[in-house]
């Protein structure tokens, strides 16, 4: 697994009560012996996406057919998790490096926004 991949996993819910089997973004794998998964939730609930923050994936898109999904979808920058790569169950596909790329960029500005200065 590599960071761009799109994976199910059963996705947490905000109560931290496992969810259904959904397809999720890896963002990240931790360094070290601990090798975590950072994911974000992709929803195909495209109404629930922040302009300008969340990143749609459209069948138009020239990287759509790579990424497994059947539908249009959100992914869901603020729905982040941590999880050991033991719960996910499949490998969908993947977004292209240049679109992991943005995606990447809108969180580091998220979190350098929301920072105590």
């Amino acid at each position: 697994m590599k960071a761009g991949d799109i994976v199910l996993i059963r996705f947490p819910q905000a109560d931290l009560i496992a969810g259904k089997l959904r397809p999720a973004l890896t963002l990240a794998i931790a360094p070290g012996n601990h090798a975590d998964l950072l994911l974000a939730f992709i929803t195909s609930r495209d109404y629930q996406a922040v302009p300008q923050f969340d990143e749609i994936l459209d069948p138009s898109d020239d990287d759509f057919e790579m990424t497994g999904l059947k539908t249009r979808s959100v992914i869901r920058l603020a729905r982040l998790t941590s999880v050991e790569p033991s719960i996910v169950s499949a490998r969908l596909g993947s977004i292209s490096p240049e679109r992991l790329q943005v995606v990447k960029r809108r969180l580091i500005k998220w979190l350098q926004e929301t920072s105590p200065d």
